[in-house]
């Protein structure tokens, strides 16, 4: 099951698994972009990525 985390402009570039959590488990670093609606999905957990607030600029 997956699960979906919000994040915020603070936590770009975004990265799974984020820093802090616990490496012993997870797959390898993976850096994802956001889509138009500020959302990304990691491909290997499934974990959805929830932008809140707008995007910074310069943000493709």
């Amino acid at each position: 099951m997956s699960q979906q985390v919000e994040v915020t402009k603070n936590d770009l570039p975004l990265t799974c698994p984020m820093p802090g959590k616990s490496l012993w488990n997870a797959h390898p670093k993976v850096t994802l972009a956001l889509d138009a609606s500020g959302e990304a999905h990691c491909p290997y957990c499934g974990t959805r990525y929830k932008l809140t607030g707008e995007l910074p600029h310069g943000h493709h």
